[in-house]
C-alpha cells in the first residue's frame, strides 16, 4: 500500500516523470499540416494539365486557383473563434475529412464552373485548419521550446508535405504508374481520409481532459493557463485590432502570403516552359518546398535560441522574422537568372530556406500576443494573409502572364512562350516589405493587458 507522502507526491506529479502524450499530439498536428499542404500543392501538377486539356488561359487558371483563396480567407476568423470556443477535436477532423473530399470532388468535375465550386469547397475546408493548429499548441506545446514546436509543424512538416505532392502525383503516381491526374488526385485524397480518423481517434481538446495525461505532464501548461486564467472564451476584435503589432502584422501577411502564391500556383507551368518533362518537374517543383521546410526548423530554434540567450523577445523575434525575408529577396534574383531548370530550382530551395525561416515567428508571435486566443488572432492574420493570395494572382499573376506571353509557330504548331521574370521581380517587392514590417512588430506587449508573456 502506498504511503501518504506517495500518494501527495503522485498527485503533484513529485519525482514522477511526465507522460509524454503532447509528443503524440505534436506527430498528430504534425501530419496534419504535412497533409494539408500535400494536397494544395497539387495544384502545381494539376494547372498545366488543365490548361493542355481544356485551353484555359492564365488568367482563367489563375482564377480557377483563386476561388480556393476567397473562402479560405473569409473562414479564417470564424474557424478560429470556433476552435478556441470548442476545442480542435471534432472541428478539426470534420476540416481534414472535408477538405480530402473537395478534392475527390474536383477529380469528378469536368468544367470551369465545376472546378471553380470544388475549389470553392476546398478553401472554406482547410480555411479553419491553421488556426486550429495554432490553437492545439497553445495548449499542448510547452511554453520553453513552443516555437521549435510550431516550426516544426508550421513550417518543416507542411512544406514538406508541398515537396512530396509534386514527386508522389505527378513523378510515382502519373509518370511511372500511368495513373491520369484525376486518379493521382482521388489516390492523394484518401490519404486524407485516414487522417481524419486517426486525429479524431487520438486527440483531446487539452491535457486536462485527457485520461493518458499524468499530474507530472500537466504541470508542463499549468502556469501559463493560470496567468491566461481569467481571459474570457471570446477575444474582444476591436480590443485587437487595436494592437499596434497585430496591425503591422496583418499588413506584412498580405504582402508575404501574395509572394508565396508564385510556388503554390505557377511553379509547376514555371519549370516545365523549361522543356523538361511531367516526371522531372514533379522533383524539381519540391526543390523550393524542402528548402522551407528546413528553414523553418531553422527558425524556430533560432526563436527559442534568441529568446533564452538574449532575455528579449520583442528583438528576438524581429531579427528572425526580418532577416529571413531580407536574405530571400537577395537569393531570389540570383535563382532566376540561372540557366538551367534544375539550377534554378536550387536556387529557390535556397530562397525558400530563408524565406520560411520567419514562418515561426508568425505563430510564435500570435501565441506571444493572443494568449489563450491565438487560434482567433492566427486566424485575423492568416486572413489577412489570403486577402494577399486573392488579389495578387488574380490581379497580378495572371494578367502580368498574360502580357508578357508571346505565340509562336513551331512546325506548324501554335505554341504560347511566357517570360515569368516580371513575376518573380513581383514576389521580390513583397518579400523586402515583409521583411521591412518585422522590425516594428513588439511581441512583447499582448493584446490582452492582463495577459503575462511567458518567459522562458
Amino acid at each position: 500500500m502506498s504511503s501518504e507522502s506517495d500518494k501527495s507526491q503522485h498527485a503533484t506529479g513529485g519525482d514522477f516523470r511526465p507522460t509524454n502524450v503532447h509528443k503524440l499530439i505534436f506527430y498528430l498536428a504534425s501530419a496534419t499540416s504535412l497533409i494539408l499542404y500535400f494536397h494544395r500543392y497539387t495544384w502545381n501538377i494539376i494547372r498545366p494539365e488543365l490548361a493542355r486539356e481544356y485551353g484555359f488561359s492564365n488568367t482563367e487558371l489563375e482564377q480557377i486557383f483563386t476561388f480556393f483563396n476567397l473562402p479560405y480567407a473569409l473562414g479564417q476568423i470564424p474557424g478560429g473563434v470556433v476552435c478556441d470556443y470548442f476545442g480542435a477535436r471534432f472541428f478539426l477532423s470534420s476540416l481534414i475529412g472535408g477538405w480530402s473530399v473537395s478534392l475527390i470532388l474536383f477529380a469528378l468535375g469536368g468544367s470551369f464552373v465545376t472546378f471553380c465550386i470544388a475549389r470553392l469547397i476546398f478553401g472554406a475546408a482547410q480555411a479553419g485548419a491553421y488556426p486550429s493548429l495554432s490553437s492545439l499548441s497553445r495548449r499542448w506545446f510547452p511554453p520553453t521550446y513552443r516555437t521549435t514546436m510550431q516550426g516544426f509543424v508550421a513550417s518543416f512538416a507542411g512544406r514538406a508535405g508541398g515537396a512530396f505532392a509534386p514527386v508522389i502525383m505527378a513523378t510515382v503516381l502519373m509518370s511511372y504508374f500511368g495513373f491520369d491526374w484525376r486518379m493521382a488526385l482521388v489516390i492523394m485524397a484518401s490519404i486524407g481520409l485516414i487522417l481524419a480518423f486517426v486525429f479524431f481517434v487520438f486527440y483531446r481538446n487539452n491535457p486536462e481532459e485527457d485520461p493518458r495525461v499524468n499530474e507530472a505532464e500537466k504541470e508542463l501548461f499549468r502556469e501559463e493557463n493560470r496567468s491566461q486564467a481569467s481571459q474570457s472564451k471570446v477575444i474582444s476584435f476591436k480590443q485587437a485590432l487595436k494592437n499596434r503589432s497585430l496591425q503591422i502584422m496583418v499588413f506584412a501577411q498580405v504582402a508575404n502570403a501574395g509572394a508565396d502564391i508564385a510556388y503554390t500556383s505557377v511553379l509547376g507551368s514555371f519549370l516545365l516552359s523549361k522543356g523538361i518533362t511531367m516526371g522531372k518537374m514533379g522533383i524539381l517543383a519540391s526543390f523550393p518546398l524542402i528548402g522551407g521546410a528546413v528553414g523553418g526548423l531553422v527558425g524556430g530554434y533560432l526563436n527559442d535560441y534568441l529568446i533564452k540567450k538574449t532575455g528579449n523577445r520583442k528583438w528576438a523575434r524581429r531579427i528572425v522574422g526580418s532577416s529571413g525575408k531580407a536574405l530571400a529577396t537577395i537569393c531570389l534574383f540570383f535563382a532566376i537568372s540561372q540557366p538551367t531548370a534544375l539550377s534554378i530550382s536550387c536556387g529557390l530551395l535556397v530562397v525558400k530556406f530563408f524565406s520560411d525561416w520567419s514562418q515561426p515567428t508568425v505563430w510564435g508571435t500570435c501565441s506571444d500576443l493572443g494568449g489563450r486566443h491565438s487560434g482567433t488572432v492566427f486566424s485575423m492574420v492568416n486572413m489577412s494573409g489570403n486577402v494577399g493570395a486573392i488579389l495578387v494572382p488574380v490581379l497580378l499573376l495572371g494578367p502580368l502572364l498574360d502580357h508578357f506571353a508571346t505565340t509562336r509557330i513551331v512546325n506548324g504548331v501554335s505554341e504560347t512562350v511566357t517570360n515569368y521574370s516580371p513575376m518573380f521581380i513581383v514576389v521580390g517587392v513583397l518579400y523586402m516589405v515583409t521583411s521591412i514590417c518585422w522590425l516594428f512588430v513588439d511581441a512583447s506587449k499582448p493584446i490582452d493587458p492582463g495577459q503575462s508573456v511567458v518567459k522562458e
